[in-house]
């Protein structure tokens, strides 16, 4: 079996030694007019990473001069009009902003106390912090009454209960905790994609299910999901945490793949370029490399446009960015040359070995 990060480190080194391949450099200063060439890739210095979308980024220029107002009133407008999808990307983000700047967030919840959207942000950094701190499950405990303050906040809101679900992952609450608070998660909001993020993770193998019990939950998600829903993404988050995980035999290959396509048709359903699916194509992009599906990984990266992710990138250095854009420039090459990588050149396009992911 060859580790998930031997394969993503040999293509990195590889990515690096194929700028010098003189064919294909020849061929990229040239421009010779070939469609795979012409990518429609954004230039390396057009890419951001985790950039904030038109409504968020107001907010957090707002909060970086110590202000509150406009972040307050971005997150009751999720909540007015019950835009929860919304409401926890603008949570997490604006939690992970005053995880070095929380003035703004402590004059908010001073001249507010009992906000409902101060006290979700309050949960969440709680959360974030408790989660980087080496007595993680002593920190967590506490968290609790926080995550309950946030709750009664908005009886309606699902966000504090996706709060909860990561919650209770980290303080290794048994199933039945963790079911308790599903009920609670799906009760406001069926479709949620958070939530279904969050319930995924405790069902991972890394934590306290199976390979099997990931997929099988994500699958039925998927098959139940509206059209268009981010939710139809899972099977190939499910994919990505076994494929992190060093693979092994629990999976058959073909279940990876239906994964990946179920991806790629949800992301074919989004304009290219478009920042709402930017962290689901970064995703598949990466379980498309792992599956040495060139071609498709470089229309996944065309869709990404200028949109990196630090998730999935970051699971591989702490450059993510840097990463990203040296795996991007190796999966043109490979997509540009028209032929396989490494030991199954007999197969382009899909990695196997006895049935399973190796």
């Amino acid at each position: 079996m060859v580790h998930t990060m031997t394969f993503v480190s040999a293509l990195i080194r590889t990515a690096r030694r194929a700028r010098h391949l003189p064919k294909l450099s020849a061929a990229f200063e040239q421009g010779i007019p070939h469609t795979l060439l012409a990518t429609g890739l954004p230039d390396g210095r057009e890419v951001l990473l985790d950039a904030p979308d038109a409504r968020l980024a107001p907010a957090l220029v707002s909060a970086a001069l110590g202000e509150y107002e406009v972040a307050a009133k971005l997150l009751a407008t999720t909540r007015e009009l019950a835009e929860w999808e919304n409401r926890d990307r603008y949570t997490v983000r604006l939690a992970a902003f005053a995880v070095s700047r929380p003035e703004w967030l402590a004059h908010w919840l001073a001249a507010c106390p009992r906000d409902p959207d101060a006290l979700l942000v309050k949960a969440e950094l709680a959360i974030v912090r408790a989660w980087g701190s080496p007595a993680r499950a002593e920190q967590l405990r506490e968290v609790a009454p926080l995550i309950h303050s946030a709750a009664e906040g908005d009886p309606a809101d699902p966000v504090p209960w996706r709060i909860a679900l990561d919650h209770a992952r980290g303080t290794h609450a048994p199933h039945t905790v963790f079911e308790e608070l599903w009920g609670e998660a799906i009760h406001r909001s069926s479709h949620h994609y958070g939530c279904h993020v969050a319930a995924l993770q405790y069902l991972s193998a890394q934590w306290y299910g199976s390979h099997r019990e990931c997929f099988d939950f994500a699958e039925r998600a998927a098959e139940d999901s509206l059209p268009g829903s981010l939710i139809r993404a899972l099977p190939a988050r499910a994919a990505f945490a076994y494929l992190v995980g060093g693979g092994g035999h629990a999976i058959p290959y073909e279940r990876i793949d239906a994964a990946a396509d179920l991806g790629i048709e949800l992301s074919a359903a989004y304009e290219p370029g478009d920042p709402w699916p930017a962290e689901v194509r970064n995703l598949l992009a990466y379980v498309l490399v792992m599956r040495r599906r060139w071609p498709e990984t470089l229309e996944e990266f065309r869709r990404i446009g200028p949109y990196a992710t630090s998730f999935p990138w970051l699971h591989l250095a702490a450059d993510p960015l840097g990463q990203y854009l040296e795996l991007r420039e190796f999966v043109r090459t490979e997509a540009a040359a028209g032929t396989p990588w490494g030991r199954d050149r007999h197969k382009p396009g899909r990695a196997r070995s006895g049935g399973h992911y190796a």
